[in-house]
């Protein structure tokens, strides 16, 4: 199997193209480098803008791919409330110059629970209605209708995988989460914890969860990378397109990450309590049954003090991300 990652050096996306090499996959990484790192992914790699389209359809001209896993876009709600044009370009425009230029190849999305919007039931299911809230939800929504109209003209089959709280680095320590600005809990919270990093901020302690925190689904990177590579095998053995929800089930409050943090390190974590942030909701958890039971997908990582050790142990290794 031939696969063409794009993104591949970013976080997600090169656990993917890693995960994918050991299995036997032969891997071409397209990447700009914009927010990816070099240091993540040591395989063949283009570095090429998506959004040239004359440039990505040279580059792809004669060549042959059993599937596309697509990771390049921006991901951040805040930014994109503030920046909608921006997103919109980076997210949707991508995706239009990858199905022109490979018909009828497989695509595999990295998509978002974020094209649910507000959660009506307490587990969210692949049934739930699609309502985002922000434009980064709007525009993943758009390139899931783009791939299924595709899929349904017979012009490529489609995976589209949504994620919830994407966490964690590699066992070994050597690959982690370096955003620049960072804007996620885990690494915050760490950060904060082994000094390197500012203090943390808990957006709300009045939500109605038990202990007045926000609560979240994480997933680690190692067992998103296990289910793209699934959701190609899936579709390589004649299935229909779908859709598959990528979280535990199992959901941890914003206080029960900050408790694992100071397990992992020994030190107490620095925050201060501030007010919450328009547009979170309460508490957002995966119902995965069904890329379980189709994909034959099995999370190593089940609980969240799993997820964090891996993250704690990159951030000891690499105080200053890839850049160390």
């Amino acid at each position: 199997m031939k696969v063409l990652v794009t993104g591949g050096c970013g976080y997600i996306g090169s656990a993917t193209a890693r995960y994918l090499r050991a299995q036997g996959v032969d891997v071409q990484v397209i990447d700009d480098l914009s927010e990816g790192h070099r240091q993540a992914w040591d395989g063949p790699l283009e570095v090429l803008d998506l959004l040239d389209r004359d440039a990505l359809h040279s580059y792809l001209k004669g060549k042959t791919f059993d599937g596309v896993i697509h990771f390049a876009a921006r991901c951040y709600v805040g930014e994109s409330v503030e920046q909608p044009v921006r997103y919109w370009r980076a997210n949707v425009v991508p995706v239009i110059h990858l199905c022109e230029a490979l018909e009828g190849v497989p695509f595999v999305i990295s998509s978002t629970c974020a094209t649910y919007g507000e959660p009506q039931t307490e587990y969210l299911s692949e049934t739930h209605s699609q309502n985002p809230v922000n434009p980064y939800g709007a525009t993943k929504f758009a390139d899931e209708m783009l791939l299924k109209a595709r899929s349904e003209a017979g012009q490529g089959k489609c995976a589209l995988l949504r994620y919830f709280n994407a966490a964690g680095a590699s066992e070994c320590g050597d690959y982690g989460e370096a955003h620049d600005p960072e804007t996620h809990l885990i690494p915050l919270a760490v950060e904060a914890a082994l000094g390197s990093g500012r203090t943390l901020t808990v957006f709300g302690t009045d939500w109605p969860t038990p202990d007045g925190t926000c609560i979240r689904d994480y997933i680690h990177i190692d067992d998103l990378a296990q289910a793209h590579f699934q959701a190609l095998q899936w579709m390589a053995a004649g299935k229909d397109s779908g859709a598959w929800n990528l979280g535990t089930g199992n959901g941890f409050s914003v206080r029960e990450i900050l408790d694992a943090v100071e397990k992992a390190t020994g030190k107490p974590v620095p925050h201060d309590e501030g007010p919450r942030r328009a547009g979170d909701p309460a508490r957002l958890i995966a119902d995965s049954r069904k890329a379980r039971a189709e994909l034959g997908w099995k999370p190593k990582y089940e609980n969240a003090q799993a997820v964090v050790d891996t993250a704690v142990r990159w951030h000891l290794a690499h105080p200053d991300g890839y850049q160390s």
